[in-house]
């Protein structure tokens, strides 16, 4: 492979793989969990590095996700003692906001009052680990572009 083809390539797959990756903002997520402690819903929330999201304001949402009501807000160690108020049989979206792009969205399937911790549903996180399975077809895909380019030439 000539020189100047070889250069196309490599840089075509860095661009690729850095269009590829998540912006900077998604970089300090919140991820939580959620425990039954004491016969009270306990939610522990932090950022993907670990540092509590103190402060951020812990609600119910309405059925048209609109803010409804406010259940308290997470404390220094990241928690959250909360008692859900009487909602019935179905499922109920609770939102954690430390403010934009640092949120996280649970969906809490309530059964004879009690949240069903075994089928919680969160958010969907980050696509990390479809952007590394789509590299090598990003690779494959620009080196077939390289080799057709270069059987053209010929």
């Amino acid at each position: 492979m000539a020189i100047p083809s070889c250069f196309a390539l490599m840089a075509t797959t860095a661009l690729g793989l850095a269009l590829t990756q998540p912006m900077q903002a998604e970089a300090h997520g919140v991820e939580s969990s959620l425990r039954y402690l004491d016969g009270q819903l306990q939610l522990s929330s932090s950022f993907s590095t670990g540092e509590p999201v103190e402060g951020a304001v812990v609600r119910l949402l309405k059925a048209d996700g609109t803010p409804g009501e406010e259940l308290g807000r997470i404390d220094a160690e990241g928690t959250l003692q909360m008692t859900l108020p009487e909602l019935g049989d179905g499922l109920v979206d609770l939102q954690v906001d430390g403010g934009p792009g640092h949120r996280d969205y649970l969906t809490l399937p309530l059964q004879q009052g009690r949240v069903n911790l075994d089928e919680v549903v969160m958010s969907p996180g980050s696509r990390n680990g479809l952007d590394w399975a789509m590299a090598p077809a990003l690779v494959g895909l620009v080196g077939l572009m390289v080799r057709v380019r270069s059987l053209r030439q010929r």
